[in-house]
């Protein structure tokens, strides 16, 4: 059974990171379910407006409903009184790719906070920053063309977000919130994509 709390904030989620002019990667949104643990969790991915494919910048977004929250929450909505009050797990990864040279790490980190703006209580936190190189293989007459190596940096941010009783009762009182953490992403995303980084040109075999 979906909760109709997690439906709601999924709906809430895509509608604010629209709202703040980013594009959905249709391709990439997943819902899954842990058939052994019964986590529930919901994946997207938004870019900037008019990107080529894939995208120079996007976010990836994942929201888990973990199965104590679930079973809090229906405890709480039959009139019991749950020792803690459910919260969903969020975790952001900001991603620069199709970078034709290795990205200088304090240029890329300079645009990107420790912190988001909180959620409730506190804000996401940045714990983790990578930097990949990607070999290309040679495939016939575009060997000359596509680059040998391609690179690609990433930050992930993870927190959580508890739901007091306010939400619990009218999931909309959670629309500021989202709001502004889907502007912080889009406002970090157009940061990233005006750093003075050298891109590759999408490429045509993968995305026709």
């Amino acid at each position: 059974m979906l909760d109709h709390l997690l439906v709601d904030l999924i709906s809430t989620m895509r509608g604010s990171l629209e709202g703040a002019l980013l594009q959905r990667q249709a391709i990439e949104e997943r819902f899954q379910v842990d058939v052994f643990l019964g986590d529930v969790s919901w994946e997207t991915s938004y870019s900037l407006p008019g990107e080529e494919q894939p995208p120079r910048v996007r976010a990836d977004l994942s929201v888990d409903w973990p199965t104590w929250s679930q079973t809090n929450y229906r405890s709480w909505s039959i009139g019991v009184t749950p020792d803690e009050l459910p919260e969903v797990v969020i975790e952001v990864a900001l991603r620069v790719q199709r970078l034709a040279s290795e990205p200088p790490a304090d240029l890329v980190l300079s645009v990107l906070p420790k912190e988001s703006p909180p959620l409730t209580d506190d804000g996401l936190v940045r714990s983790a920053t990578t930097i990949e190189k990607v070999h290309n293989d040679p495939r016939g007459d575009e060997r000359d063309r596509d680059p040998a190596v391609r690179w690609a940096v990433e930050a992930t941010y993870e927190g959580s977000m508890r739901f007091d009783e306010a939400a619990l009762e009218d999931p909309r009182s959670i629309r500021p919130v989202v709001d502004t953490l889907a502007r912080w992403i889009a406002s970090t995303l157009v940061q990233l994509a005006d750093l003075p980084l050298h891109f590759v040109p999408p490429d045509p075999a993968e995305h026709p």
